[in-house]
């Protein structure tokens, strides 16, 4: 068993019976769009401490890592950076797939207990709060389901589409609006659903969801990546051009003529836009513009998810950077 690895108050026969996320370090990285997560993971998997204490293996916080062929527009780490640390999470789906929290967490599970078996120990890298909430917080559940009610809401949508449930769902509950991408035609049912069946918005619930701090959480040690905002911006126009440089609107039409994306991968920024270029709709220079606002906004509702969170920042630019990141990941051990 690696080093630093708990097992708490439970005698032998009974941990082996426990969550493995209530049973091992919980390390993340976090940060928005752009800041360097991954670089930063990669130089700490092979740093000598780590390594002697039997070395760690990178778990995906990342929504989109998950689906295959989304690679270029998703700055999936490349096959080079899989070889040099293992990597999980990672290109585990189809992109027509539908792919939900429990999903994720379930390969979570397997996932850790796998790495701790070979000895080492997972570090959580990525960018989707909702990701982070749900292995610290578990899954916010609601209200059951109403299969009945969901038809009529679709029902009542048909004849003009998602579009409509989506405007619907602006007017009663306007941060679940801002945060379900409109063709999510899935996750925007089960919002109006709460507010049919409550008369309270799903924003409201998971707000009394995410107050408290679980047992999962005060144990967690959080390292986020600060960049600021200026630099940022221009970190996001620099790498847009680079991957419309490196085939993104190639990779965009490949998805498309292979069948699509599914409502879940088709929430991935700027994939329509590539696409929109591939086909010859709009000039290069419009599509960076459009892509970089949308991940501009995009990192702007990141910085808000990680403000329920108790994180460590450090200056992503700081020249012993990797030193500061294992000293509030490792601390005292």
């Amino acid at each position: 068993m690696p080093q630093g690895l708990p097992t708490g108050d439970f005698p032998p026969s009974q941990a082996s019976n426990r969550d493995v996320l209530d049973a091992i370090p919980l390390r993340f990285i976090v940060g928005t769009t752009a800041s360097g997560k991954t670089g930063l993971a990669l130089r700490l998997a092979e740093h000598p401490r780590v390594l002697a204490a039997g070395g760690l293996e990178i778990v995906s916080l990342d929504s989109m890592n998950l689906y295959r062929g989304l690679d270029i527009g998703t700055a999936k780490p490349s096959a080079e950076e899989r070889s040099r640390v293992p990597h999980h999470l990672v290109d585990v789906a189809g992109p027509e797939e539908r792919f939900d929290l429990q999903r994720y967490l379930q390969l979570v599970r397997t996932a850790c207990e796998e790495i701790v078996a070979r000895g080492a120990l997972p570090l959580f890298v990525g960018g989707t709060g909702l990701y982070l909430a749900a292995i610290l917080r578990g899954l916010f559940e609601g209200p059951p389901a109403d299969l009945a009610l969901r038809q009529r809401l679709l029902d009542a949508s048909a004849p003009e589409g998602a579009p409509s449930l989506h405007d619907r769902l602006r007017e009663v509950d306007p941060g679940s609006a801002e945060r379900i991408h409109p063709n999510d035609t899935r996750r925007t049912i089960r919002a109006l659903e709460v507010w049919e069946q409550t008369g309270e918005t799903m924003t409201s619930l998971q707000a009394q969801w995410n107050a408290a701090r679980s047992p999962r959480e005060r144990r967690a040690r959080m390292v986020g990546l600060h960049v600021p905002v200026d630099a940022l911006d221009g970190l996001i126009a620099e790498r847009t051009e680079e991957m419309l440089a490196q085939g993104w609107p190639e990779e965009a039409l490949a998805l498309e003529e292979a069948g699509g994306l599914g409502d879940s991968a088709s929430q991935a920024l700027g994939y329509d836009t590539a696409l929109a270029l591939a086909q010859g709709e709009i000039t290069r220079e419009e599509a960076a513009r459009r892509i970089v606002l949308r991940t501009r906004q995009f990192a702007r509702r990141q910085r808000t998810w990680y403000r329920k969170f108790e994180i460590d920042w450090l200056d992503a630019a700081s020249p012993d950077l990797v030193e500061k990141a294992f000293e509030r990941l490792w601390r005292g051990e």
